[in-house]
């Protein structure tokens, strides 16, 4: 910008603690440049008292007023003298960005049952005794199908979670071809949203007449037999 004293905030020096705001920071800078140690540290007491109006929330720490000397010193650039009720903050390395983890490089052929079902298979394909191995193998199949529904809504045939069963766990588990899983309708009725099974077990209020408005129609014939009691018809 060309005109003299004004000029955008991309121009200007990067703000260090964005609570405080621009002002706040500049107050600070100018710190350095009074003399008196004395009238350093009052400049400094007062700066403290606006960075408190301007972060109020501050306050909601035990140690607030610590926090606000250590923030004085470092939008300074830890670069002041004052007789500070604190000892200074040591000043900090500038945080680096941390390595890179990567992503998990997983490929899993059916990869619609998880990652974690295929482990289960594969721990249960690991079992020697015949029994359990075989009891493991039922309860997996049930859950695969259950997956399997959760991935794709349709009907799923219960020959494909057999196959797919021996083929992950490499023919250690196996059911017969006449075992029957779960049927899909109750699976898919234990798969229902909750808030649809709250909605459905609503019940709906009942209307309460207003006696007292029924009362006083003359149609009404609690109304007559009212008025005969009383005599008056």
């Amino acid at each position: 910008m060309d005109k003299p004293g004004l000029s955008y905030n991309t121009e200007r020096e990067q703000i260090v603690i964005s609570e405080y705001g621009r002002c706040v920071q500049e107050m600070i800078k100018k710190l350095p440049e009074i003399e008196d140690r004395k009238e350093r540290t009052d400049a400094a007491r007062y700066i403290i008292s606006v960075m408190v109006q301007m972060n109020p929330s501050i306050k909601q720490s035990s140690d607030y007023e610590h926090k606000l000397w250590d923030h004085l010193y470092m939008i300074s650039g830890y670069n002041l003298d004052l007789d500070s009720p604190f000892a200074p903050p040591i000043p900090v390395e500038q945080q680096k960005r941390p390595q890179h983890i990567g992503y998990q490089n997983n490929n899993i052929k059916y990869g619609h049952y998880g990652q974690y079902l295929i482990k289960m298979i594969e721990a249960a394909a690991a079992e020697p005794n015949d029994d359990i191995r075989e009891a493991l193998a039922y309860s997996l199949a049930g859950q695969m199908k259950r997956n399997y529904l959760e991935w794709n809504k349709s009907v799923v045939n219960d020959q494909v979670i057999i196959d797919d069963l021996k083929t992950i766990s490499n023919g250690r588990l196996v059911i017969s071809d006449e075992s029957k899983l779960n049927a899909t309708g109750e699976m898919m009725g234990k798969m229902q949203p909750q808030a649809k099974q709250q909605q459905q077990g609503k019940k709906k209020k009942k209307k309460v007449p207003n006696l007292k408005a029924n009362m006083n129609n003359p149609n009404n014939p609690a109304y007559k037999k009212r008025m005969q009691e009383l005599g008056k018809l």
